[in-house]
């Protein structure tokens, strides 16, 4: 289940990557269950052998391109986000003083808490999210730009957890006489 973990969320990173044009100090929003991953309800059975693969993957793809990965925490810490503290400064965001664990926050934070060299939670990202990943239907919109656009992937499921993916774009403004690129 572990090599089936590491190659599907390397398979989402790619693909989600490409279709969002991700850059240098953008934010991606990673939210998963693990609990669903494993085929259970969601909040009911956190693997933290799970979120460990899960996190050193993501950080293996986000840091040479110098992406900033935002780790959802779950609904028990209001879906606040793990993050280093230099992209949490970068985006004048506030640090709130928590520490996610499996059962409050989740076990993708929690190992996110202890993989990332400087990690801060913050409560929100005042959606400034470009691009994110929700495995286990773990509702990340809300940390996303205003305009999410779907992302269809080759990839649908990690584990037994559905993946639904998205981007943002610029809002169009202006109506039908503007003229967009």
């Amino acid at each position: 289940m572990i090599e089936e973990i590491r190659q599907g969320i390397r398979q989402v990173l790619l693909e989600l990557a490409e279709h969002a044009q991700l850059h240098a100090g953008d934010l991606l929003v990673i939210g998963c269950s693990t609990s669903e991953i494993l085929g259970k309800k969601i909040g009911t059975a956190s693997s933290m052998d799970a979120a460990e693969v899960l996190v050193e993957e993501v950080l293996a793809f986000c840091r040479p391109k110098e992406i900033q990965p935002a780790f959802q925490c779950c609904e028990h810490l209001n879906r606040a986000l793990v993050l280093e503290r230099a992209a949490a400064r970068a985006y004048d965001l506030d640090e709130v003083t928590v520490i996610p664990a499996p059962g409050a926050g989740g076990a993708l934070a929690a190992q996110a808490m202890q993989q990332l060299d400087d990690p801060v939670v913050v409560e929100h990202l005042a959606c400034r999210g470009k691009a994110g990943i929700d495995i286990g239907n773990t509702l990340i919109g809300m940390h996303l730009r205003p305009v999410a656009v779907p992302v269809r992937l080759d990839i649908q499921y990690i584990g037994k957890a559905a993946v639904v993916c998205a981007r943002t774009r610029p809002k169009l403004i202006g109506g039908k006489r503007a003229i967009y690129s």
